[in-house]
C-alpha cells in the first residue's frame, strides 16, 4: 500500500496587544534564548513590546512556535521561530498576518532590520534592501522596506536581486521573464535560481516562460537558469524574439500572475522599478509579453542541448 505524506497542520496566528500575550511572549523568548543565547539582544527595549501589535503562531496543541511584532511607527520587530518549527512556513505566516494588519491601518510601508543570513527570506516576502549592511549585537543586518503604496525605485544589484526573488516567490503559477540574454549577474544568482526551482517543483502546473533576444549567449555562458530549464523541461518554455520591431525593444522585465513586476527601461541596466502589488501595470506587461511570445520562435536548440 503506498505511503501518504501528511502535511503539517497550518499554524494558528493570533494578533493581540502585549498585555494580552505577555506571559506567552515571555515563555517563548525565554525558551528561545536558552537554546540560542545570541538572540538575547535582538528583542529590543521592553517599551517597544508594550506599544506594539504582536503576532504569535501556535500549533494544534496551542503551543507557541514563533512571534513577531509591529510597532506604531510601522517597523517590524524581530522575527522569532523556535528551531524545531523552522522551514514550515511559520515565519512567512507571521509576516503575512502583520502585513495584513498594517494594510488595514493604511500603512504605506513596513520596515525592518533583517539578519543578513535571512536576506533572501525577507526578499521573498517583498522586502527591498536599503543602504549598506551594518552590525547589530555583533550580527550583520540589512535595513529592508516593503512598500504598499506603489512601485519602488531599484537602483543597485542588491535591490535588483531582492526584487527578482520577491516577484518569483509571489508567483501563483506562471512567471514570465523578458531578458536580452538571461542577465548575467542577476538571473544567475543562486538564491534566485533556487527560488525558481522551488516554484517549478513545488507548484502544480507551474510554468516559466522566457523571451530572449540572444538565445546563444546563455548557452555560451553556461547560465544556471538555462541548466535548470533543461533539468525541468516541462516547466520551462524559451523563445527568441525574431520580429525586427520586437528586436528593437530596449527594455527587460519579470512579471508574475499576482500583480508583481520588476521593469527596467534599459534591459542592459539594473535600474528600474518594482511593485509586488501593481496589478494594472503587471497586466500590461503580461499582455505585451503574450503578443511578442506569439511572434517569437521556440528555442528548440536550447532544450535539446545537454550541459
Amino acid at each position: 500500500m503506498p505511503r501518504t505524506r501528511m502535511r503539517a497542520a497550518e499554524p494558528r496566528i493570533e494578533l493581540a496587544s502585549h498585555a494580552a500575550l505577555q506571559s506567552t511572549l515571555q515563555r517563548l523568548w525565554q525558551d528561545a534564548v536558552m537554546r540560542e543565547p545570541a538572540l538575547a539582544g535582538l528583542r529590543g527595549a521592553p517599551a517597544l513590546d508594550t506599544l506594539a501589535l504582536h503576532a504569535v503562531a501556535f500549533d494544534q496543541d496551542d503551543r507557541p512556535l514563533g512571534t513577531a511584532r509591529l510597532s506604531p511607527d510601522h517597523r517590524l520587530g524581530p522575527l522569532l521561530v523556535l528551531p524545531e518549527a523552522r522551514s514550515r512556513g511559520i515565519g512567512q505566516a507571521l509576516l503575512a498576518a502583520l502585513a495584513g494588519a498594517a494594510r488595514l491601518r493604511h500603512c504605506r510601508q513596513l520596515t525592518l532590520e533583517a539578519p543578513l543570513a535571512l536576506h533572501a527570506f525577507f526578499a521573498a516576502q517583498g522586502f527591498i534592501p536599503e543602504g549598506e549592511p551594518h552590525s547589530r549585537e555583533g550580527i550583520p543586518h540589512q535595513s529592508m522596506r516593503r512598500a504598499f503604496d506603489g512601485a519602488v525605485v531599484i537602483e543597485d544589484p542588491a535591490q535588483a536581486a531582492a526584487a527578482c526573488i520577491g516577484i518569483t516567490a509571489g508567483t501563483r503559477r506562471t512567471l514570465r521573464i523578458y531578458s536580452r540574454e538571461l542577465d548575467p549577474g542577476l538571473l544567475d544568482q543562486p538564491a534566485l535560481v533556487q527560488r525558481i526551482r522551488r516554484l517549478c517543483t513545488g507548484t502544480r502546473d507551474a510554468m516559466v516562460q522566457i523571451l530572449l533576444h540572444d538565445a546563444q549567449a546563455p548557452q555560451r555562458a553556461s547560465a544556471p537558469l538555462l541548466a535548470l530549464s533543461q533539468r525541468l523541461p516541462s516547466r520551462f518554455a524559451l523563445r527568441q524574439v525574431s520580429d525586427p520591431v520586437d528586436q528593437a525593444y530596449p527594455s527587460a522585465y519579470l512579471v508574475n500572475d499576482r500583480g508583481g513586476y520588476y521593469f527596467r527601461t534599459l534591459g542592459h541596466r539594473l535600474e528600474g522599478e518594482a511593485d509586488m502589488d501593481g496589478a494594472g501595470r503587471a497586466r500590461q506587461l503580461r499582455d505585451s509579453f503574450a503578443s511578442v511570445w506569439e511572434r517569437a520562435r521556440p528555442c528548440a536548440e536550447l532544450r535539446a542541448l545537454g550541459l
